[in-house]
């Protein structure tokens, strides 16, 4: 297998369909979650809505340079977003998220595997290739506050 399709399989792994590592995926994480538990709050963490929006930012933001574009991103807005205010919102949100990682994963797939080694928009990012695993990491370790939030919020309810 190829490096490209092996880094897309990967991602898709933590966001779309994988059990491998976690046991579980954002999908599975997040599909039919009603929306009160995902934007209640407990003390001062992030919400579950915020911390999934805080991954698509990055992802939407990637993706972007793989489709040509500019790198717009910046850390310092990565968690400012509009509170999910209904049931209908958090899903519309979680389509878009879930249909925007799949266009990821598969412009990965399709990515040149020369690309991977080459500097990610400017030399201080790195490569593609390091861009990549972190997204994946990225991904992972919110994950994990995602399973333990669910718990705390549902409890709390």
């Amino acid at each position: 297998m190829k490096n490209t399709a092996e880094l897309a399989t990967r991602f898709r792994e933590v966001i779309l369909n994988g059990t491998w590592i976690a046991n579980t995926n954002y999908q599975h994480q997040l599909t039919g979650l009603g929306w009160e538990i995902a934007v209640g709050e407990s003390g001062s963490l992030n919400s579950i809505a915020t911390l999934t929006q805080h991954i698509h930012y990055y992802i939407n933001g990637i993706r972007h340079v793989f489709e040509g574009g500019d790198l717009k991103i910046k850390d310092k807005y990565s968690f400012d977003f509009e509170p999910v205010g209904s049931q209908e919102e958090w899903e519309t949100f979680l389509h878009t998220f879930f249909n925007d990682a799949e266009k990821f994963a598969s412009l990965l797939e399709q990515m040149p595997e020369e690309k991977l080694d080459e500097v990610f928009v400017d030399k201080m990012y790195g490569t593609y290739r390091r861009n990549i695993d972190a997204m994946i990491e990225h991904s992972y370790y919110h994950l994990g506050q995602i399973v333990l939030l669910k718990k705390i919020v549902a409890s709390a309810g």
